[in-house]
């Protein structure tokens, strides 16, 4: 059995997809036997000491910049992080350093990793987070542990793609996908969705790359049609969008047709799924897309954006309905489908339900574990 150190750009109290992922696969390593122990950058959150019996690490991760302040302040609290990040190493003494979505998190564990095995985990960070375009550093730091790593995989083909520019062929990423909980615990729908009528959800970080603008706007020219059978739109969700989306929704004299619950607990999620007509997924790009998994956990018929991840593994007219995110129509004309046929809802949605069982946790956790012994044993 090994001793595996999961570097996550961030965890506990953050919750996320990156969050989740990293969580559960720590979880199922651990049933496996092995030692696991999550680092994750210190955010000056109120941390834990450990999820569930795994040790969590919250360690400091200061880069520089270009200003003279900045390089002063990265002196004085380098000096810090580089005490706490070798004694996170001494402490732990990891056998394999597996850095989930890569940021300062992955400029540290490179760096000092010594001996031990590197393998980074591609959530397609490089082009859903806008901080590759603005930091030289962090792409320059990118292409040094791409040359370092001896393994590197990604959720997605799509996302394995975008790695090419920071010179690393797709076909040496391994695409390990993202997984669901099958009989995750359902709780009850927030209080404000008491008074909503039957609706079609989207479910997300409120920010631009995941497109809830469009899906009001959609929705509006759904509102008032023939195929509008009376459905609410529910956004869950909290971000900095949130105030901007509201307001798109007022101009669009939709105020009480559209809700905004705000953060949803993991329970939460299942009720709110489990209650909705479909669920949207209108991102302007996804690297793969969890959320899908869940609306087909539960049941229910998937919009999904074809840019991305998605349409890698949901299957446009069967298991899901493919969309055009940079197209208003596209999403209108999709949920007008599945408001107004609930028989081809119903089977897209129990064919849902019959995908998911191949996207499980302990899946992606198996093809990691079968990685290491790969690496291992290339080492011997």
């Amino acid at each position: 059995m090994a001793r595996i150190a999961l570097v996550t750009s961030s965890y506990l109290p953050r919750i996320g997809g990156v969050e989740e992922h990293v969580a559960h696969v720590a979880r199922r390593l651990t049933l496996s036997g092995h030692s696991v122990v999550v680092w994750t950058v210190d955010q000056g959150d109120a941390a834990v000491a450990d999820d569930g019996g795994i040790p969590v690490r919250y360690l400091p991760c200061p880069l520089p910049n270009r200003s003279l302040g900045g390089a002063l302040r990265f002196v004085v609290r380098g000096i810090g992080a580089r005490r706490a990040w070798r004694e996170a190493f001494r402490r732990d003494r990891p056998d394999i350093v597996h850095v989930h979505c890569f940021g300062p998190n992955g400029v540290y564990a490179t760096h000092f990793a010594g001996r031990s095995l590197v393998v980074y985990s591609h959530h397609g960070e490089t082009f859903m987070d806008s901080v590759f375009d603005s930091s030289a550093l962090l792409r320059r730091s990118l292409v040094r542990s791409l040359r370092r790593a001896d393994a590197v995989t990604s959720c997605s083909s799509y996302a394995a793609r975008d790695l090419e520019r920071f010179g690393l062929a797709a076909d040496r990423v391994e695409v390990v996908p993202n997984g669901v909980q099958l009989d995750e615990v359902v709780g009850n729908p927030p209080p404000m969705l008491h008074s909503a009528g039957p609706y079609v959800l989207g479910v997300g970080r409120l920010v631009k790359v995941k497109g809830f603008d469009a899906l009001i706007r959609a929705y509006a020219m759904l509102v008032g049609s023939a195929a509008d059978g009376g459905v609410d739109l529910v956004i869950g969700g909290d971000g900095p969008d949130r105030d901007r989306l509201e307001r798109l929704a007022e101009s669009l004299h939709l105020s009480d047709r559209v809700w905004f619950p705000g953060a949803l607990s993991r329970p939460e999620v299942g009720a709110v799924m489990s209650g909705a007509v479909a669920l949207i997924v209108p991102s302007r790009v996804e690297a793969f897309g969890i959320t899908v998994l869940e609306g087909w956990r539960a049941g229910i018929p998937v919009i999904a954006t074809n840019n991305g991840g998605p349409a890698e593994f949901l299957t446009d007219g069967i298991d899901g309905i493919l969309v055009d995110p940079g197209s208003d129509v596209s999403i209108c004309t999709a949920l007008e489908r599945v408001v107004a046929d609930p028989r081809f809802a119903s089977a897209v949605g129990e064919a849902g339900a019959a995908a998911v069982r191949s996207f499980t946790w302990e899946a992606t956790a198996a093809a990691y574990e079968d990685l290491y012994v790969r690496l291992a044993q290339r080492r011997k």
